[in-house]
């Protein structure tokens, strides 16, 4: 599809931000049914990585009471009786699904900030007000209709009120999905939102407010400003404010610079012996690298974080994570590889079995020659050099896939998780693309 905004600009302004929200309804779930038309109706269920816990359900899953978050063993009964659909994380299938939702709400909106996978704000200020209804009618039903993702729309003074929105076009099925909250409904929408279900709020500042008698967004809203930024400071202070129609936080539209590079697994089993957690740090250490380089940034610390089961017993629990600081800025995989090694063989305890492991690149800066503080030691045809096996590298993973040329320390398997129901990588992987017969 061309570009079509739904504004013009010839349209009237009434004057005064509107922000909206689009939210993609149990987003994982949505793109395995996108793909596989016989999960409509169906409980579905998708787990977290190693196939641990519940992270997406459908409103049929939801309906018999699957809890968000909760270990899938723990439930093992109900999924079998009910025979809902089990599917381990798809993230290639997911990730690029979520590119194609966004590319259609940029195509629609004059300006669009990405949330995260599964959200955007969007800028509805230049359209009349009495118009919004029937844009956030359009932009879901094109969205369905381009990519098979049922989205909620809503729309506020403010991005907090807009997300407020958005839960009550969620929880009220008689809204088809959108709500436009009119400031004079404010209040009202306000006293049927659950205090802690605000943006920005949490869980613990959920607990401390239901214990100080505040059940809902009106209850805090109606809070002073000085009772508010005494318990809840700077961050509850600006959630007040927006919650009262004075915006505080505006749209970004240029993603800001990224502050750290981060690779991390769950393992399948418990790794014991310091080779094999070797290998798994060379393989996070040499994704992080590949990442930076994607991204046209260099790093100047490296941490290494591993740790045992949480449910060990207190005598067989270990973990910790150090950081080290590169004698200049790199994008070298083998410079980040061999100083990752190192920070792993401080912290690995011999007869320990671990669970956890991940590699952090920090101290992002811009991969241009001006920005470079050069290294003391270093000579220029050192960096040239390395510049150019880096980009070797890139090229050879590249064109024959990733792992085709990788260093020794390196794992071939990549420490792939457990999958055991992991759905085809419809839109990412040509093996897996759909066949139509006739």
């Amino acid at each position: 599809m061309g570009r079509r905004h739904l504004c013009h600009p010839q349209d009237p302004v009434e004057g005064g931000e509107v922000f909206g929200l689009v939210d993609c309804n149990n987003f994982y779930v949505s793109c395995e049914r996108a793909f596989n038309p016989g999960l409509l109706g169906r409980p579905v269920v998708v787990l977290s990585n190693n196939d641990g816990c519940i992270i997406s359900r459908s409103q049929e899953a939801k309906a018999l009471g699957l809890p968000m978050g909760a270990p899938v063993f723990r439930h093992v009964r109900l999924l079998e009786r009910h025979r809902v659909a089990v599917f381990s994380p798809n993230f290639p299938l997911y990730g690029d699904m979520s590119a194609r939702v966004m590319n259609t709400l940029g195509d629609l909106l004059p300006g669009i900030e990405i949330y995260s996978i599964d959200e955007a704000f969007a800028d509805l200020g230049g359209f009349r007000h009495d118009d919004l209804p029937a844009v956030a009618g359009e932009v879901r039903s094109t969205v369905l209709r381009h990519t098979g993702i049922p989205v909620s729309i809503g729309a506020g003074r403010t991005k907090t009120l807009a997300k407020a929105a958005n839960y009550l076009a969620k929880k009220h099925p008689a809204r088809r999905g959108v709500c436009v909250l009119e400031a004079r409904d404010e209040r009202e929408a306000l006293a049927s939102l659950p205090v802690d279900e605000i943006w920005g709020i949490g869980r613990s500042y959920g607990r401390f407010l239901h214990g100080e008698g505040v059940g809902t967004a009106l209850d805090f809203a109606m809070r002073s400003r000085e009772w508010v930024r005494r318990h809840l400071h700077v961050t509850g202070a600006r959630v007040h404010a927006e919650l009262n129609g004075e915006p505080c936080l505006s749209l970004e539209q240029v993603r800001p610079p990224r502050k750290s590079i981060c690779v991390s697994r769950s393992f399948g089993r418990t790794v014991k012996q310091l080779d094999e957690l070797e290998n798994a740090v060379g393989t996070f250490a040499s994704k992080c690298a590949q990442k930076l380089r994607a991204e046209g940034l260099r790093a100047s610390l490296v941490t290494v974080f591993v740790h045992t089961g949480h449910y060990e017993r207190p005598e067989r629990s270990s973990g910790g994570h150090l950081t080290a600081a590169m004698p200049a800025e790199t994008r070298s995989t083998i410079d980040i590889v061999r100083c990752a090694s190192v920070l792993l063989r401080e912290l690995y305890r011999k007869g320990f079995g671990y669970k956890k492991a991940g590699v952090v690149l920090g101290g992002l800066a811009p991969d241009a020659a001006s920005a470079v503080t050069p290294s003391l030691f270093g000579d220029g045809q050192d960096e040239e050099r390395t510049a150019a096996l880096m980009q070797a590298l890139d090229t050879v993973n590249s064109r024959y896939g990733s792992g085709a040329l990788r260093l020794a320390v390196e794992s071939p398997s990549g420490w792939k998780q457990r999958q055991e129901n992991l759905s085809p990588r419809y839109t990412s992987d040509w093996d897996d693309i759909i066949e139509v017969r006739t």
